[in-house]
């Protein structure tokens, strides 16, 4: 029998890529990358350093470039290799990127009105406009629908659905009012990849709508037209214009059109999984299971554990939200995250280039870090450069670094950067246990957990546990390869699915006893500075904090 092939399709922040996977094994045949054309690596960006959008356009295009472009690496690079062979097509994208539509579901930034316009556009992951928006929607849940509030960790998000629309509205009220309806980039593709963007033929994915908009089961849906009437009576028009058919990534939105077909190559007619998020589906491409959190480290991290639908869950404060099905179903998505990981690395190296004329790179950081021991430096960091995700959820706090002297390298100061993510990653594994949710093993995944042993030994000697790395380099797409394997009928189960087509490197990052020692001295102050700076709650005093750090670098230097 020839071999079956399922393609993901994984849309990032500044590219978009194209994964063809062996259904049978998880072997990798093909891949191609397309970076985005507009806008700076991909983002449009204005002299607000909260607006962050795209242009659905680069996602339109990137599918037709990258799926075709795999297709000839597959040729290239697997004997006998044919088109033919793809049976279907998974999606993953970055999220809450909600974007405006027309009644017909095609973006208002194809209108030729509205085509330069940023806020008729997709308002991307990262954008940050609707902080006071996100106030609001906070504290009227507080007062009035707390159930809502306590599945999302307790405090709704800038990043999320509702806070950007409700911020559109206020600031580009032509954009809102030409809007028909809003959809999530994660149910733009699949949709415009099977024809299914109309309104009577669309299907919405529940990852995206439970974790980002409020959207539950228990309450019909998303959030009541009474509850979104007191934020602004068009909210609650804009409701019943919502997608009324929410489902999980085992269902098939559609099949690939003629058109489509057409454009790439593929077969018309093969199915197309409900859209998720990178991380959700990055998890599954990992192998999550019960007691296993997947950590999907890039620009920013998230967290991703799963826990049986049929079993007790405490609401837990701070996360990004517990949605029943978001990533695998029959079970409870529990997704947590950093706002920034590797953005903070990244503004380091490219923003501040340390090294002068000669500037230094990550891997000459990397390798010089990995020189230094735990607390050697005396510095502490703090990992909010782009705000607080996880535990704290608030956008408008920012990052610290402590404990510098006229003698600090900027290598001292990247291995801190590293290790506040690190201290960061530990308080959301805490946060998880506090609430009954036991991680018993810990599998990262993401271009740092590939590239930078450094990263992944400091992360095992401030947790203490070890770090292991999924198999594949590209988690994301294939965790949408193996949705589309399963909507395709290949794999009659996720688990199945997993068990074939996922696995783990040999690798594994074992903690240091002696840097863990110290480092659980350095999260402890870690711990004081996060709660001072972080909560109303916290009283105390910080004024031993440069002191303790000054005696712990004796310490370790002697």
């Amino acid at each position: 029998m020839k071999a079956k092939y399922t393609i993901g399709l994984d849309y990032g922040t500044n590219s978009v890529r194209a994964l063809i996977v062996d259904t049978a094994s998880g072997r990798e045949a093909g891949t191609a990358v397309w970076h985005y054309e507009h806008g700076t690596a991909g983002v449009i960006l204005s002299r607000d350093p909260n607006l962050a959008r795209q242009h659905p356009a680069d996602y339109v295009q990137g599918a037709g470039i990258t799926i075709k472009k795999a297709l000839a690496d597959a040729k290239k690079n697997t004997r006998g290799f044919k088109p033919e062979q793809v049976v279907g097509i998974g999606v993953d994208t970055t999220g809450s990127t909600p974007l405006p539509v027309d009644a017909n579901g095609q973006p208002l930034a194809f209108d030729k009105k509205f085509a330069k316009n940023p806020a008729a556009m997709a308002w991307l992951w990262k954008d940050h406009t609707g902080v006071a928006e996100a106030s609001e929607i906070t504290e009227l849940a507080r007062k009035t629908r707390p159930q809502y509030l306590a599945k999302c960790g307790g405090v709704y998000s800038s990043e999320w659905f509702f806070s950007k629309i409700l911020h559109c509205l206020r600031t580009a009220p032509e954009v809102f009012n030409a809007a028909h309806s809003w959809i999530e980039l994660s149910d733009f593709v699949p949709a415009e990849l099977t024809g299914t963007l109309a309104p009577d033929k669309f299907i919405a994915g529940v990852c995206a709508a439970g974790h980002k908009a409020m959207w539950n089961a228990n309450w019909n849906g998303y959030p009541d037209a009474e509850f979104l009437s007191e934020l602004d009576p068009r909210l609650a028009e804009l409701r019943s214009r919502l997608p009324s058919r929410v489902y999980s990534v085992d269902r098939a939105v559609g099949r690939l059109t003629g058109v489509w077909a057409k454009e790439t190559g593929l077969t018309a007619g093969i199915p197309v999984a409900v859209g998720a998020f990178d991380a959700h589906l990055g998890a599954i491409g990992s192998g999550v299971a019960p007691g296993a959190l997947v950590k999907i480290i890039g620009t920013s991290t998230c967290d991703i554990t799963v826990w049986p639908g049929g079993e007790k869950l405490a609401d837990i404060p701070g996360l990004c939200g517990i949605v029943n099905g978001s990533v695998l179903p029959g079970y409870y998505g529990l997704e947590a995250g950093q706002s920034a990981v590797g953005d903070i690395f990244n503004w380091w190296v490219h923003y501040v280039q340390p090294g002068g004329k000669k500037p230094l790179s990550h891997a000459d950081l990397d390798k010089a870090a990995a020189q230094l021991h735990a607390g050697e430096s005396g510095l502490l960091a703090l990992d909010w450069n782009n705000g607080n995700r996880t535990i704290l959820v608030d956008q408008r706090l920012t990052g610290l670094l402590m404990g510098q002297t006229l003698y600090t390298t900027p290598v001292e100061i990247y291995r801190a950067l590293v290790e506040a993510t690190a201290f960061g990653a530990l308080a959301i594994i805490n946060r998880f246990e506090e609430y009954g949710v036991k991680i018993d093993q810990i599998i990262n995944c993401g271009g740092i957990a590939e590239k930078s042993p450094l990263t992944m030994q400091i992360y095992a000697d401030v947790t203490g546990r070890p770090m292991k790395v999924s198999r594949s380099a590209q988690t994301c797409a294939l965790g949408a390869a193996i949705a589309g394997a399963v909507v395709a009928g290949v794999h009659r189960s996720f688990s199945a699915a997993e068990k074939a087509m996922t696995g783990l490197k040999a690798k594994i990052y074992q903690p240091n006893p002696r840097e863990h020692e110290v480092y659980r001295e350095l999260y402890a102050l870690y711990k004081t500075l996060h709660d001072a700076f972080g909560t109303r709650e916290w009283s105390g005093n910080l004024h031993n904090i440069m002191k303790k750090l000054i005696e712990i670098r004796s310490r370790v230097r002697e």
